[in-house]
């Protein structure tokens, strides 16, 4: 009979287990940037207040550096659910809907508080859109203000005329070609090595990748033109979302709400320092001199008319909301 009993028990207790260990969901985050960059600090500290949250429940493991997939191929990785979450940066994506660009045109938003009001404008269009791919938008965070990287120093676009120009995205590759330059695809991973090889000359970045790549190895000036502000995006795969109970998915959506704050104090305070530490590993950090603005606010233009005419209706809705008073 006690050798009844205590199998009975050990069945149980083994249930018991079986069902804790089935009631914990794992999920990986692709993520494309070093595990230093603010953002990708942001979101392991997403998924810290995730597992606090749902006391264990819910698992997110961060893979920075496209430690997983590389940038370009994150988005379509969470859509076909070969990875429940990711990163991206909207504008990488601009070929393929018009609207994800938005926020990397050049001097369209040019400040956090524009920025902010872009992405309130451009935010009901992306969730529309990424819940038809079966994806959900979870939150969204700016970079620092963009700049000019250059080996030389810089007066005016025609200055830029063939030199190799890296670029990460449709926007910064039009920008080449309308100064001139020679556009050459190198996503941040690869930027170090780029440079290094000679393989690109300039780039048109923030302070913070400007930290995270070195780019005071091999680029000695830094014109912070304050051109535009890129947002970083975390999405999820529907299904795994909606497979959470509905504990959990709060849990979630508090902690992204939490990490859209947080990350946007951040990259202020990422500005502010790494234009600080450029200027300790000797780069020069200039305002951009007058006839470069010009230059580049007249590159912003043409390239705004050229992004309405391809959004359409959608596209000049999103910009006569954005430009609301």
């Amino acid at each position: 009979m006690q050798r009844r009993l205590f199998s009975l028990s050990a069945a149980a207790a083994l249930l018991l287990s079986a069902g804790m260990v089935s009631a914990q969901t794992k999920w990986d985050l692709a993520a494309a940037y070093p595990a230093t960059n603010f953002h990708s600090e942001n979101l392991v500290q997403f998924a810290n207040d995730i597992d606090k949250a749902t006391g264990g429940k819910l698992k997110i493991t961060v893979h920075a550096g496209a430690s997983l997939f590389k940038a370009p191929e994150i988005k379509r990785a969470v859509q076909g659910g070969q990875v429940q979450a990711g990163e991206i940066i909207f504008a990488n994506f601009q070929n393929e809907w018009q609207i994800y660009g938005a926020d990397g045109l050049p001097f369209l938003a040019d400040s956090y508080d524009e920025s902010n009001k872009l992405y309130k404008a451009q935010k009901p269009l992306v969730e529309k859109k990424l819940a038809e791919q079966g994806m959900k938008l979870l939150y969204a965070v700016a970079w620092p203000p963009q700049g000019v990287y250059t080996k030389k120093p810089l007066n005016s676009a025609a200055d830029l005329k063939g030199v190799k120009w890296r670029a990460y995205s449709p926007a910064t590759s039009r920008i080449a070609e309308l100064v001139g330059a020679q556009p050459v695809t190198v996503q941040a991973a690869e930027l170090s090595q780029a440079l290094a090889t000679g393989v690109v000359e300039a780039t048109m970045t923030s302070g913070a990748t400007g930290v995270d790549s070195k780019l005071y190895e091999n680029l000695k000036y830094y014109y912070d033109l304050q051109a535009w502000l890129p947002k970083n995006a975390v999405l999820v795969n529907s299904k795994a979302f909606d497979a959470l109970d509905k504990a959990t998915q709060e849990a979630v959506l508090n902690a992204a709400a939490q990490a859209e704050l947080r990350g946007l104090e951040a990259s202020k305070r990422v500005n502010t320092d790494s234009l600080a530490k450029l200027k300790a590993n000797g780069v020069q950090v200039l305002p951009p001199p007058a006839q470069l603005k010009a230059d580049m606010k007249k590159v912003g233009d043409t390239m705004q008319q050229e992004w309405i005419t391809k959004a359409g209706p959608e596209g000049k809705a999103l910009i006569d909301a954005f430009q609301k008073p």
